[in-house]
């Protein structure tokens, strides 16, 4: 196994990482973003009013994206596996 099989495994891993955490954070982002205009709209500084919703825009987007998650790291998964059973790694 030479540096670019390396660097392939590597790239990969990191899109892997992207694609699984990507939705979720793109999520906390949004919501994170609609509490902070909405509390410097109303000047309303409730800590609850920050974090419980976002938690629980978190819980659905995971929900929602696990599908999409299971399948990123299967592939990334089944790929390592390949490489170990082939004598790559």
């Amino acid at each position: 196994m030479g540096a670019t099989d390396i660097h392939e495994v590597v790239v990969d891993t990191i899109w892997t990482i992207l694609i699984a955490a990507g939705p979720t954070l793109l999520v906390a982002m949004g919501v994170g973003l609609l509490i902070a205009l909405f509390q410097a709209l109303t000047s309303v500084q409730e800590m609850t009013l920050t974090f419980v919703p976002k938690v629980a825009a978190i819980f659905v987007a995971v929900a929602v994206s696990l599908p999409l998650i299971y399948s990123a790291l299967t592939k990334l998964s089944d790929q390592s596996f390949d490489l170990i059973i082939n004598g790559g790694l």
